[in-house]
């Protein structure tokens, strides 16, 4: 069975890519809490950041590297974005498959408190 991320990867399921290398796959969220709102994930399936090894600690340096980088060209890096990856169901995880949320620019209300 694959998740909707392992489709994007595939092809299988569009999505607006906008950056693809060896190890990780980012693109923009098709449900947008900020302006900007872009998903890194790991180009194999791993379900969840409990699903990690040690052999994977590169892989997780990697994943915020390419957030940083992504930052730059959006524009956002100077004045600041949000790093996020959620776990489980109460973690508010809703794809199975390990995803680093990059968001930055006005964020949805209910996400202000």
């Amino acid at each position: 069975m694959s998740c909707i991320f392992c489709k994007i990867l595939s092809g299988e399921s569009p999505a607006n890519i906008i950056y693809r290398d060896e190890q990780v796959t980012a693109f923009r969220d098709i449900h947008p809490i900020a302006r900007t709102h872009i998903l890194i994930i790991p180009n194999r399936h791993i379900a969840s950041v409990n699903e990690l090894g040690v052999e994977d600690e590169g892989l997780v340096g990697h994943m915020l590297l390419v957030a940083m980088e992504l930052a730059k060209q959006e524009g956002v890096a100077e004045r600041g974005y949000r790093l996020m990856i959620n776990t489980g169901a109460h973690g508010g995880q809703t794809v199975p498959h390990l995803h680093l949320h990059l968001i930055a620019g006005k964020l949805a209300r209910f996400l202000l408190g």
